[in-house]
Parts: structure tokens; sequence; C-alpha cells
């Protein structure tokens, strides 16, 4: 009967083997609405330093004070930097001292197939 809350089968039985119809345990959304991608704790830091590498010419680097971390390891940071430069295939450098964490752009590696013609 149309109405009464039941699902019906394809052949217009009340479907024996269909499932019920119970309420979810979680919410839902679409797959087409949800963010792609990794938004680590990191994620900050490296936009910024992806930003300001951006605006800046081959031969400057970036001096991020160590202190600026608020407390993450510069080795964490370094990590996190070095799959988005992967990722956004930037070749960069870095470095560290006692005070900074220096970070500039590379020419990228240059393939070391060569093609030969005579």
């Amino acid at each position: 009967m149309p109405g009464n809350g039941k699902k019906m089968g394809n052949n217009g039985s009340n479907g024996n083997n269909a499932r019920r119809q119970q309420p979810l345990n979680f919410a839902n959304k679409l797959i087409a609405s949800i963010p792609r991608g990794r938004k680590g704790k990191h994620n900050v830091i490296v936009a910024k330093i992806l930003a300001d590498l951006d605006r800046l010419d081959m031969e400057t680097a970036i001096l991020v004070p160590l202190t600026g971390l608020n407390g993450e390891k510069m080795e964490n940071v370094r990590s996190a930097l070095n799959r988005a430069t992967k990722q956004k295939r930037i070749s960069v450098a870095t470095s560290t001292d006692d005070k900074y964490f220096y970070v500039w752009r590379t020419q990228p590696a240059k393939s070391t197939a060569t093609a030969f013609s005579e």
C-alpha cells in the first residue's frame, strides 16, 4: 500500500529481501562537496613559505625564524614543505642555523637522459 512507510520491492511485494530503512548512525554529505587533500597542522606555515617563494627571485632565500614555528620542530616543517613542493613540482633547497630556517628556490634537476643526433 502506498504511504504505509514500508519500502516496496520491484515486483510490488513488501520485499522480504529488501533492507529495512533504518536511520543512519552518522551524518552524510555528497562526495563532490568534500574538500580534497590533506591539511596538516603545518599547512599555514607551509602556505606562507610557498606564497613568499612565488614573489621572490631565484637568488633570494626566505628566512623563517625558528621562534616563529610556535614550538613545532623544524624537521617536521621541513618535511611538510618537502611534500608540498613535490606535489606542486617546485624545486627548493633548505638550510638552518641557530636562528633561522632558510628556504630558496632552485633550478629543477635536468633529466639524465639526453638525446643524441648524428
